[in-house]
């Protein structure tokens, strides 16, 4: 289902993912040559979903891992079951033995965290390893990620070094809230994943949404599209896009109004002061641009 770049955009279809060229065309070669993918775009434009809808189509296991500020390697890499391995020590010691810790840093022990995870050599399969919003971890955080993506090994103390026997996917996605390092991104092949446009939009919703009416999903599309040109300190993605969709089929709206688009703007916006700036008079404007288009 990947032999191709056209096949390649076929295939995310089938999972309502419509993919441009481009989009296509990254994937199809970090696929092919095993090489990291990594999407930045704003949130909300579908760069984890790729990860997602890649790893069903494959039917191979999907291993995410979310960044946050201190992950360290004890979050993303490996740790002892240090509960475990005292209660082993308690027991040998009530036996009347001594507190012999010998057999206790073994594989037994161990807690695989999402990177282990990914090399682990159990795996039938290659797994897809999903490394979201990396921007949000702290910077040293990267260098973690340099063996890795290398040679797709983890060195242990205490076992030695552990390599994938079938090398993991990597996906990985970033907000652009902080600048990666380069050496982090030379390991990958690099996508910007931009808004779509009102007719890609349009494809998403009718697809994901399919109980919205036709004349509904058209117009909420351009409202949305018309409302991202606007100044705004957090510009609506797809996700709230198809977030708005839903919750309008679920309230029965069959025509949009001024006042059903006030009552909703949560849905789209996740600021006060966005939703304070867009609310009346601009979001009447914006709704009269959407219904004459």
């Amino acid at each position: 289902m990947f032999d191709s770049i056209e096949a390649t955009r076929q295939a995310l279809a089938q999972r309502a993912y419509f993919a441009d060229d481009a989009l296509a065309t990254s994937l199809f070669l970090a696929l092919r040559m095993e090489k990291a993918l990594f999407l930045e775009g704003e949130p909300g434009v579908g760069k984890t979903e790729v990860a997602r809808v890649v790893a069903d189509l494959r039917s191979a296991p999907l291993i995410r891992l979310q960044c946050y500020e201190g992950l360290d390697v004890h979050q993303a890499v490996y740790e002892w079951n240090y509960p475990r391995q005292l209660i082993e020590i308690q027991a040998r010691r009530e036996e009347g033995g001594a507190a012999d810790t010998s057999g206790i840093f073994t594989e037994d022990y161990l807690l695989r965290r999402p990177l282990l995870q990914a090399i682990d050599r159990s795996h039938e399969l290659s797994p897809v390893l999903l490394i979201d919003e990396l921007d949000r971890a702290d910077e040293e955080f990267e260098s973690f990620l340099l063996e890795l993506l290398a040679d797709f090994q983890v060195t242990i103390p205490e076992l030695g070094t552990l390599r994938a026997r079938h090398r993991p996917q990597v996906f990985i996605t970033s907000n652009r809230t902080r600048e990666i390092h380069d050496a982090l991104k030379r390991r990958c092949i690099y996508h910007w994943i931009d808004y779509p446009t009102a007719e890609r939009e349009l494809e998403i919703v009718r697809a994901k949404v399919p109980d919205a009416e036709a004349a509904l999903a058209a117009r909420l599309v351009a409202f949305v599209q018309s409302l991202r040109a606007e100044d705004l300190y957090k510009r609506p993605g797809v996700a709230e896009t198809l977030d708005w969709a839903r919750a309008l089929t679920v309230l029965g709206v069959h025509g949009l109004d001024a006042a059903t688009v006030d009552r909703t703007l949560g849905l789209l916006l996740k600021y006060q002061d966005d939703v304070d700036h867009v609310r009346g008079p601009l979001a009447r404007r914006l709704l009269d641009e959407a219904l004459a288009g």
